[in-house]
């Protein structure tokens, strides 16, 4: 009976693996010295792969299904076995699993800012993160390249490698993309796609495919951002050019305020902003004659004292000095406002 069993332990006759838990990449089915039955069954389930490799030369691959294990279905090992008929006895090969699944929920992120290049801005250094999902997509490959005969190979192990590819092409993304880096900033979606696209080379080395990409934050340094938010306020305005003014004015009222204040205390804030509404309801008007080819409504009449049409014409002649006004335009404000004095 003892040698019944003996004999028995020898030969396999079903081969097939149940993952028993999530991250395990390969798994190499344990032989020993034990030798697989002609005719045995080969069971691949979904989100599975095997491959059948022959003194370290790969064989045959399986997908998901169940297999009889003869000559028929194992042509590239019974050409590196030299069968010229029909195998009757057992035979010793590896025999090696591949899970198929998505590896979902992979970080990546820069653990210093990434310096790229930028049609607009030069070089700039940025911060971001997200994630992405891979998968086993060539078994041949990525036994080759990457799990070797070891008898069990984990996500957790390539993670590393993974992550530098990531972060690696993060410039090329942006490069290669033609698109100013703000815009990319500003859709991340866009910005993942791209990211993807370059990466994806470098994952089909090893065997992977990349499935998926998401960029969930891109930090950009404080002056770029500023740049952002204004870019973001110009296109909640659209193409108004009356409302572009108005939101132009009233970043540039804190500045008129500011340089008031330092002469007349507040005085000179409330002087400010009225120099504020002025200059933005002038030239509002002239871009709106300019662009529709009509004379504007008269804006509304604003209520001066003397002493503040006297400070509105001066940051006006300031203005004129700067070229931002030209000498008609501020002739033609001056005298606007002297009226109010009469």
């Amino acid at each position: 009976m003892a040698l019944m069993d003996f004999l028995k332990k020898q030969f396999i006759d079903i081969i097939e693996w149940v993952e028993p838990a999530d991250g395990i990449l390969a798994w190499r089915y344990p032989m020993a010295d034990r030798e697989i039955q002609n005719g045995g069954s080969l069971t691949v389930r979904e989100s599975q792969m095997a491959l059948f490799v022959n003194e370290g030369k790969a064989a045959d691959q399986f997908g998901p299904g169940r297999y009889t294990l003869t000559t028929a279905t194992l042509p590239i090992l019974t050409y590196l076995k030299n069968w010229d008929k029909l195998f009757e006895s057992p035979f010793k090969s590896d025999v090696y699993f591949f899970s198929t699944r998505q590896q979902i929920d992979q970080r990546w992120g820069t653990s210093q800012p990434v310096t790229i290049r930028d049609k607009d801005f030069g070089a700039v250094r940025l911060r971001a993160f997200g994630n992405y999902a891979y998968r086993v997509a060539d078994p041949r490959l990525f036994q080759a390249q990457v799990s070797g005969t070891r008898e069990t190979y984990t996500a957790a192990e390539v993670d590393g490698q993974l992550r530098a590819l990531m972060l690696q092409h993060i410039s090329d993304a942006v490069a290669a993309s033609g698109i100013p880096f703000l815009d990319l900033a500003a859709n991340q979606v866009e910005f993942a796609t791209r990211l993807k696209a370059a990466a994806a080379p470098a994952f089909e080395q090893l065997g992977l495919a990349l499935e998926t990409v998401t960029v969930q934050n891109v930090s950009l340094p404080e002056e770029l951002q500023k740049i952002l938010d204004q870019r973001i306020g110009m296109g909640m305005v659209g193409q108004d050019m009356g409302k572009f003014m108005q939101y132009q004015t009233a970043q540039a009222i804190p500045k008129f305020a500011e340089g008031s204040a330092a002469g007349g205390g507040i005085a000179g804030d409330a002087m400010g902003l009225g120099a504020g509404v002025a200059l933005g309801q002038v030239l509002a008007q002239q871009l709106g004659q300019g662009l529709q080819g009509a004379p504007a409504a008269a804006p509304a009449a604003v209520a001066m004292k003397p002493d503040e049409v006297m400070a509105t014409i001066e940051k006006l002649a300031d203005l004129k000095a700067k070229g931002i006004l030209t000498a008609e335009e501020f002739d033609a404000k001056k005298a606007e406002l002297l009226k109010k004095l009469v």
